[in-house]
C-alpha cells in the first residue's frame, strides 16, 4: 500500500531550478549526459581551505536552496526549539570523563555548563586538583567551525601534541604545548591528518601529511623547534588507493606505519631505538588480506584474515622477526565469530568479538592460556573496549549500553574477574528505562537471509500499525551499527515513534560474510535488506508504509537514494545526510580524495566494464526517474572532503526535475561545515532537532 498523503507541506514558494549545462562522458563505449556536472567547482581543492573563493553562481544556488528549505521548515521552528531543549536537558552539561591512569598522572576530558568544546585535563595519579591542558572553548573563540583532534602527551608528560580543523575540510593544524606552562611552542604543522606519535625522548614526533587530494600519503618526522619545511620524509605511499596512518605502542619501542585500503593492509615498523631507521616491512600487501598488530613484549599479536580466516584469527610472531613466515596461530578462526579488535598487556591478551550478532570481550591469561568472557544478557546491546594506557595493567576499561540502558563505564580486574562501576550516564531531566522496550526482530530478505532489526519504543506505544517509525540504515565498509543508548532518540520515542535500526548487509553485524554480501557486485543486497526491514515492520504490525521515515548518512545516504528509486511508495519521507549519491561519477574521478581507496568497496568503473555496469545499475543520481518521490531532506557540508557538496546538490536538482509528485525535495547546505556537520556539542543537537522535526512533520505529528 502506498503512503497516503498527509499534506504536511503546503503553500511553499517555487523551489530553485538549477540551470542545465550538459556534459557528456563516454566510457566503455557508453555515453552519459550530466546536466548538473557544473556544480563541481573547478577549484574545489582550494575552496576546501578557503570557502570564500567558491564560484558565485554555485554559492547563489546553494543559498537559494537554503532559503527554500527554511521556508518549507519554517513552521517547525517552535518544534525544533522544543526538541533541542529536550535533548539538551538530557545532557549533563558539566560532565567529566573518568580519568585514565598513565604514569604519574591520570588524563581525562570535561565539559562546562554552556560549553561547546571539550577541555582536556590531568590530575595526579591518585587524585588531586585538575590542571586544564587544553581549553577547546577558548581555542574556538571567533571561529564559525572548530574541531579538536585531542591532545597526545609525550612519554615524559612534559609536552602535548594537539590539532584542530577550523574549516570542516579535515586538514588539521598541529601545535605543541608545554604542559607545565600551558603555552604553545613555535612548532606549527599544517595540512596534517590530525595527530602525531611521540618518540620516547619527547624531542620529536611522527605525523601524517594530507596531500593536495586530501590523501594521507606521507609520514614525516618532526624535530621540535624546527620548521615544517625541514621535516624528514620517513615513508611515502605511492599507490593513491591506499591510506596511511601512524601509531605507537604501549612499550614505546616501536612506531607503526599502517597502510591500508578497505580490504588490504600492510604494516611497516620503526624501532624507537633508531628513529632514522628505514621502516621495516612486516608482511607485504596481498589483495584481500588484512592484518593489524599489537605488541606483547617479546612477541607481536597479529589479528588477520589470512588463510581463509574470513572472520579473523589471532597469530603470534617474535618481536625481532614478525614476518609472515613466523606467524603461529593462537586464536583460531571460527566461522560466525567475528574478532573485531585486540589488545595485549603484560599478563593478558584481550579481544572484542561479535558472536551471533552480539558483542563480547574475551580475556586470555598469557601464561596459562585460560580464557573467560565479559558479556551481558539483554536482547540487544553495545560494548566499547577502552583497554588501559599502561602495559603492566591488570585492569581494563569498557563501556556498556543498550537502546534503553544509559552508558555504564566499568573498570574490570582481569585477575580477580571483578568489575567496578565507575560511572553511569546521568540524564538530568530523568530517564526510567522501564518505560521503554528494546527488541530485536528478524526480517526475511529477498533471498531468505534474515536481517536483524533493533527496535526502541515506549511501553505504551500501540503496536497496531499506526505508530510512526524512523528506520535507520547504513550498510557499508563493514561498519556495525550498535544497538546503543542515545538520549536523542527518546524525543522520538516519547512522541509515539518506533526508532529502528536495520542491520543490513554491507556491515559486519552477522560476521564478515555479511559485509562481503553487501559490496561490489552484491551491493544491491544492502538496499533490498533495508526495504525488507520496512516490509517486515509493516507485516508484523509495528507500523505502516505511510508512517515510515527512512534515514541514513554518507554511505547510508547512498542507501537512501537507492531505496527512493526502488520503492518510493514504501516510505513517507527520507532523510539523507551528506549522501553519497553520485556514485558512478565519483568512482570515475580518480582526483577525488576517496576514489582510489574506495574501488575495493564499490568497484573500479574506469578499468572494468563489468564494475561500471554494477555501479550504473544502482547509483542513485543516475537512476532518478519519473516517479512520485516522497518528501526528501538532503543535508550537505560545503567543505566536506568525503561526500562533496555537489553530490547532494546535483541529486536534488535531478529529483525535482523528474519527480511526478508534489512532495518537496529539500536541500540544506552547511556553509561553514564539513562531513560531520557543525562541530560544537549543542550545535550538533540543533542539527538533529532539525532532522527530527522533518520526520515528525512528515509523520503528521508536528
Amino acid at each position: 500500500m502506498a503512503p497516503s498523503p498527509k499534506m504536511p507541506f503546503e503553500n511553499l514558494p517555487t523551489p530553485p531550478v538549477a540551470a542545465k549545462k550538459p556534459v557528456t562522458d563516454t566510457r566503455h563505449g557508453i555515453t552519459r549526459t550530466d546536466d548538473y556536472a557544473w556544480f563541481r567547482a573547478d577549484n574545489w581543492q582550494q575552496m576546501f581551505k578557503d570557502p570564500s573563493i567558491l564560484d558565485p553562481e554555485i554559492r547563489t544556488h546553494l543559498e537559494g536552496e537554503n532559503a527554500y528549505m527554511e521556508a518549507a521548515m519554517g513552521d517547525t521552528a517552535a518544534l525544533q526549539k522544543t526538541l533541542f531543549a529536550e535533548m539538551r536537558g538530557r545532557i549533563k552539561e558539566d560532565d567529566s570523563s573518568v580519568p585514565m591512569k598513565d604514569g604519574p598522572f591520570a588524563y581525562g576530558s570535561l565539559f562546562v555548563t554552556g560549553g561547546e568544546q571539550p577541555k582536556y585535563f590531568r590530575t595526579p595519579r591518585d587524585g588531586g586538583d585538575q590542571t586544564i591542558l587544553l581549553d577547546g572553548d577558548k581555542e574556538a573563540t571567533g571561529k564559525d567551525y572548530f574541531r579538536l583532534a585531542g591532545i597526545d602527551h609525550a612519554t615524559d608528560h612534559s609536552k602535548g601534541i594537539w590539532g584542530y580543523d577550523d574549516k570542516g575540510s579535515e586538514y588539521f593544524t598541529l601545535r605543541v604545548r608545554d604542559l607545565s606552562t600551558g603555552e604553545d611552542m613555535s612548532d606549527l604543522l599544517e595540512n596534517t591528518a590530525g595527530g602525531g606519535v611521540w618518540a620516547p625522548d619527547g624531542k620529536s614526533f611522527f605525523y601524517t601529511l594530507q596531500d593536495e587530494n586530501h590523501r594521507p600519503s606521507k609520514v614525516f618526522h618532526h624535530i621540535l623547534g624546527t620548521p615544517q619545511s625541514d621535516d624528514r620524509l620517513v615513508f611515502e605511499e605511492k599507490d593513491p588507493g591506499f591510506f596511511m596512518g601512524v601509531g605507537g605502542s604501549l612499550l614505546d619501542d616501536v612506531i607503526y606505519l599502517d597502510i591500508h585500503d578497505h580490504e588490504t593492509s600492510e604494516y611497516r615498523l620503526i624501532p624507537t631505538s633508531d628513529l632514522t631507521a628505514e621502516p621495516k616491512l612486516v608482511a607485504a600487501r596481498e589483495e584481500g588480506i588484512e592484518y593489524s598488530m599489537t605488541e606483547g613484549g617479546d612477541v607481536f599479536y597479529i589479528l588477520t584474515n589470512d588463510g581463509d580466516a574470513k572472520d579473523f584469527k589471532i597469530v603470534e610472531a617474535p618481536f625481532a622477526a614478525p614476518g609472515k613466515e613466523n606467524w603461529k596461530e593462537i586464536v583460531p578462526h571460527e566461522p560466525g565469530r567475528l574478532i573485531i579488535s585486540h589488545m595485549a598487556y603484560e599478563q593478558h591478551l584481550i579481544w572484542l568479538q561479535r558472536n551471533q550478532g552480539l558483542p563480547e570481550i574475551i580475556i586470555r591469561d598469557r601464561r596459562t592460556g585460560e580464557e573467560h568472557s565479559i558479556a551481558f544478557a539483554e536482547e540487544a546491546y553495545s560494548l566499547g573496549l577502552s583497554g588501559a594506557a599502561e602495559y603492566d595493567s591488570t585492569v581494563i576499561r569498557f563501556s556498556y549500553s543498550s537502546m534503553t540502558t544509559p552508558t555504564q563505564l566499568y573498570d574490570y580486574d582481569m585477575v580477580s574477574r571483578t568489575r567496578t562501576l565507575l560511572k553511569t550516564q546521568e540524564i538530568p531531566s530523568g530517564h526510567n528505562a522501564a518505560d521503554y522496550v528494546t527488541r530485536r526482530v528478524m526480517a526475511p530478505s529477498h533471498d531468505g537471509e534474515l536481517v536483524p532489526v533493533s527496535l526502541l519504543y515506549r511501553k505504551d506505544t500501540p503496536l497496531d500499525g499506526t505508530a510512526p517509525c524512523l528506520l535507520y540504515g547504513y550498510g557499508a565498509y563493514g561498519m556495525t551499527i550498535p544497538a546503543s543508548f542515545s538520549t536523542n532518540n527518546l524525543s522520538l520515542a516519547d512522541r509515539g515513534f518506533i526508532y529502528a535500526i536495520a542491520h543490513i548487509r554491507g556491515g559486519k553485524d552477522k560476521g564478515f560474510a555479511w559485509y562481503e554480501d553487501g559490496k561490489m557486485e552484491a551491493k544491491e543486497n544492502t538496499f533490498k535488506d533495508f526495504i525488507a526491514a520496512a516490509d517486515h515492520l509493516v507485516a508484523e504490525g509495528f507500523t505502516s508504509y505511510e508512517n515510515i521515515i527512512a534515514e541514513g548518512g554518507s554511505a547510508g545516504g547512498m542507501l537512501m537514494g537507492a531505496i527512493a528509486n526502488m520503492a518510493p511508495e514504501k516510505f513517507a519521507g527520507i532523510i539523507a545526510a551528506v549522501p553519497f549519491v553520485d556514485v558512478l561519477n565519483t568512482m570515475l574521478d580518480d582526483t577525488l580524495p576517496l576514489t582510489p581507496p574506495e574501488w575495493p568497496e564499490w568497484g573500479n568503473p574506469i578499468e572494468s566494464l563489468e564494475e561500471y555496469q554494477w555501479i550504473a545499475a544502482y547509483s542513485p543520481y543516475d537512476n532518478v526517474g519519473a516517479k512520485p518521490y516522497p518528501p526528501i531532506l538532503a543535508i550537505s557540508g560545503l567543505t566536506d572532503p568525503r561526500v562533496t557538496y555537489w553530490e547532494p546538490t546535483k541529486w536534488v536538482a535531478k529529483l525535482r526535475e523528474f519527480s511526478t509528485g508534489s512532495a518537496p525535495i529539500l536541500l540544506k547546505t552547511n556553509m561553514a561545515a564539513g562531513h560531520g556537520g557543525k562541530s560544537g556539542r549543542f550545535q550538533r543537537l540543533e542539527e538533529i532537532a532539525f532532522e527530527y522535526a522533518f520526520a515528525i512533520k512528515v509523520a503528521g505529528k508536528a
